[in-house]
């Protein structure tokens, strides 16, 4: 797999500009937020839910984040930039094979947003009402289609791989189908694989679709 160039910094999101991202009162309200969640869907969390959880006054909510909305735009990015880090980590680090190598980078996948599956879960759900959230997570999973496809393309160069569709649409529809797969597993929405199981059953996806065999060379 190939060496990932670095990616931009993500903009940071939901929190005011003039705040240190390492105050105390604004990672407690960031904690709530995830423990909540975990217990109920946004909708049921208020801002005096977030306020109290966090130990503050409403106010002083407010000097931190505009909105409920801004807590999780804001809990997306911190989630983001530990994926990031991860899959960066992977395609960067030399491969003792094609399984290892995707085994490696799928399993960051899994572990980042299984770390966070009340979030996941959340964000989610948010895509189809929140146009900020939809935003940011649609330039995340680009960054990851562009690393996808340019690993397919090394495979294939260099004959590990045999032709097939061009590598972003296959990149795009296996990372779509890492998603939906997620989100069954985590939120019980629908049929949905075991958790023990999804890392093994998605890599052997991928494996066949990128080199047509669960089992490459």
């Amino acid at each position: 797999m190939p060496t990932a160039a670095s990616d931009p910094p993500l903009a940071g999101r939901g929190r005011r500009a003039a705040r240190p991202s390492g105050d105390d009162r604004e990672l407690a309200i960031l904690a709530t937020a995830e423990r909540l969640l975990a217990e109920r869907p946004l909708a049921a969390i208020s801002v005096d839910d977030l306020a109290r959880g966090a130990g503050i006054s409403r106010p002083t909510f407010y000097f931190y984040f505009s909105s409920k909305d801004a807590v999780l735009l804001a809990l997306l990015d911190r989630v983001v930039a530990e994926a990031d880090t991860a899959m960066r980590q992977v395609f960067d680090t030399p491969a003792s094979g094609a399984r290892d190598g995707w085994a490696r980078a799928i399993g960051a996948y899994y572990e980042t947003f299984r770390a966070h599956r009340a979030l996941t879960v959340a964000w989610a759900q948010a895509r189809s009402t929140n146009d900020e959230v939809r935003a940011l997570w649609s330039a995340v999973v680009e960054r990851w289609v562009q690393r996808s496809a340019a690993a397919i393309d090394a495979e294939r160069s260099r004959g590990a791989a045999p032709p097939g569709p061009a590598a972003r649409d296959l990149a795009v529809a296996l990372t779509s189908m890492n998603e939906r797969v997620l989100y069954a597993t985590f939120s019980g929405d629908g049929p949905a694989v075991a958790e023990q199981d999804v890392v093994d059953v998605l890599l052997g996806i991928w494996l066949s679709a990128v080199y047509g065999t669960a089992a490459p060379g």
